[in-house]
């Protein structure tokens, strides 16, 4: 009967954290009057505040967090690796990659490619990935290992291009920055629609992640057609971790830290652990947000930086605690 009440718990934390998304930053806004402005918008300055700059920057959080959380939950059921993440297997290094490649060499490309080319670059750093840990044998440790050597890689050569190509990367650093500042209307209708697409189809897919998640074995003795149900799920992961890539850039270990606490909070079910882990996800970049406003304002700081300062730590106890 508490599982539910989880997922209850899960909308209500992520109305409180939108609301206090549109009051809270530079300028504090009360409460009441966010609600006003949203129900009747007027020419005052704070009316600007609210629907220019912080509601967009709210929705993009709140989608780019969702699809994260999801993205982990995800990959984490496929591989049966609880230390699977979008930003620990290279996923969204590669993704940052490609849209720095499409920036500096293809300056005219449209906004709408700018999805396909991170998940096109998610995908090749996946596997590239899994090849690495493959040829010293699978186990969680090394797979993760060997998503961090590829991140690593990539961003080195990130760096490089950014050095070469100094002027034309400018124009390409919010697909390194790791944060939702600055983001507006343009940025949030470009992964509106994408997100949500993938976000529903995850739900539709619950069913067979459970099933997945038993073992390749069992699931096949279930009649489960395992090779083209672990590569639509994979597949819809990554495209899922490279559309927030694609819109706020790499922010590492929220897909590690929200499928976990999901499955603490409502149990293995995927039916209930998928839709909270994208209430947490979304909550929890959101305030993350939040406080990246708030820690040095009237500056902020990026929140792939607060995250991180959260999410390594996590990745430690985890790592450490399956290696016994």
């Amino acid at each position: 009967m508490n599982r539910p009440l989880w997922l209850l718990l899960g909308v209500l934390g992520l109305g409180l954290a939108f609301l206090a998304s549109l009051a809270l930053g530079a300028a504090d806004i009360p409460l009441a009057h966010v609600a006003q402005l949203l129900l009747h918008p007027d020419d005052s300055n704070e009316s600007l505040v609210v629907h220019t700059l912080r509601l967009p920057r709210t929705l993009v959080a709140l989608l780019a967090g969702a699809g994260l959380g999801v993205s982990g939950l995800m990959l984490q059921a496929v591989t049966r690796n609880p230390l699977a993440d979008p930003g620990i297997l290279g996923v969204e290094a590669g993704g940052a990659f490609a849209l720095l490649l499409m920036v500096v060499f293809f300056p005219a490309a449209p906004v709408w490619a700018f999805i396909p080319a991170a998940f096109a670059g998610g995908v090749a750093a996946a596997l590239a990935s899994y090849s690495v840990a493959r040829s010293v044998g699978v186990t969680p440790v090394r797979l993760a290992l060997a998503g961090v050597a590829v991140a690593s890689l990539l961003g080195a050569g990130s760096r490089s291009i950014q050095i070469l190509w100094e002027e034309r990367a400018q124009a390409a650093l919010f697909a390194l920055s790791g944060s939702v500042a600055g983001r507006g209307w343009e940025q949030a209708g470009q992964v509106a629609a994408p997100m949500l697409l993938g976000l529903v189809g995850a739900l539709l897919l619950t069913p067979k992640l459970n099933v997945l998640a038993l073992g390749e074995d069992v699931a096949r003795s279930l009649g489960a057609r395992t090779e083209r149900d672990s590569l639509l799920v994979t597949l819809l992961g990554v495209f899922l971790a490279a559309a927030s890539v694609s819109v706020v850039g790499p922010i590492g270990f929220v897909g590690l830290i929200v499928p976990h606490l999901a499955r603490t909070l409502v149990g293995p079910d995927h039916r209930l652990s998928l839709p909270l882990a994208a209430l947490l996800g979304a909550a929890f970049l959101t305030l993350a947000d939040i406080v990246a406003r708030l820690i040095d304002r009237p500056a902020e700081t990026p929140v792939g930086i607060l995250v991180a300062a959260v999410g390594a730590p996590f990745f430690v106890l985890l790592a450490r605690r399956i290696g016994r």
